[in-house]
């Protein structure tokens, strides 16, 4: 009898760890089962949290307003950041509302098999995102998805040092005055454009993504989303505060990829939107 009830509690036990972990593959079901409840346009088919929180483009809603009323498909780019041991999963796709591509940023919190926190931006137009180039984000690319070797890759605390250089430098006005460190054929893509690194001209020295001319930014914030230590990606969620955006009024509010490995940053990928200027994200 001690044996059967020993066995049981074992038994109870292993059940209750199985059901408040998600593993890699989990997490990226828990995204893939979110991103089909919207195109159904039905948040019960989705693992909410009773008390889930939700917001898109920083405003408190319900799981059913705001995108999931609109969209009608899904585009062919799709990029994960899957974050096991903060049981977080990040992505970047392309979605259509009303015949048009959207770029869509959403930041799922896992906790007990649940959704429980849903954190999202939208990004419709120039006159939103002030850089805009959906039609040129085809797909996920190469560099955000090459799986470091073991001994290419840097610790979740070295990454996310490097990562947050990058918000140094802007707050100065200089990457190499903050020696962030960046790889030779480091890039930068901003809502689907060329911004830095080799091939860019939009404007003179931005094929040099550490040398290039870069605003100052005092009032720059930054946060991590997200660290995918298996791939290598630190997500940070950032403002760009005061004087970030090229003409009229407003502020960057910013999700960004860095890839890092080798002790470098490798590749940098943004999705971006103007917000009003003072705007809190609602999750610092």
């Amino acid at each position: 009898m001690r044996t059967l009830i020993l066995f049981t509690t074992t038994l109870l036990w292993l059940s209750s760890v199985s059901a408040q972990s998600c593993d890699r593959e989990c997490l990226a079901n828990m995204t893939t089962r979110y991103l089909d409840a919207m195109l159904r346009h039905d948040p019960g088919l989705a693992p909410l949290s009773p008390d889930v929180r939700f917001t898109e483009d920083t405003r408190e809603l319900q799981p059913g307003e705001g995108l999931w009323k609109g969209i009608e498909g899904l585009d062919t780019f799709r990029q994960d950041i899957i974050d096991v041991r903060n049981s977080t999963a990040g992505v970047h796709v392309t979605a259509i509302e009303g015949g048009k591509r959207v770029l869509v940023a959403i930041r799922l919190k896992v906790a007990e098999g649940k959704i429980s926190e849903i954190e999202s931006t939208v990004v419709r137009s120039r006159e939103e995102g002030m850089i805009y180039r959906p039609e040129a984000i085809v797909e996920a690319s190469k560099a955000m998805n090459i799986t470091p070797a073991p001994e290419q890759r840097n610790t979740r605390e070295e990454m996310i040092k490097l990562a947050l250089l990058y918000p140094e430098g802007l707050r100065s006005g200089s990457f190499v005055t903050v020696d962030a460190r960046f790889s030779p054929e480091a890039y930068r893509f901003e809502n689907g454009q060329l911004m830095a690194g080799p091939g860019c001209t939009f404007f003179p020295g931005c094929d040099n993504i550490r040398e290039q001319r870069i605003p100052t930014l005092p009032g720059i914030t930054a946060r991590v989303a997200a660290v995918d230590e298996e791939q290598g990606i630190v997500w940070l969620r950032m403002n760009f505060g005061p004087g970030s955006i090229m003409q009229g009024e407003g502020e960057l509010s910013v999700w960004e990829m860095f890839k890092i490995y080798d002790s470098r940053i490798q590749a940098v990928e943004a999705f971006m939107e103007i917000i009003p200027a003072g705007t809190p994200s609602g999750w610092d």
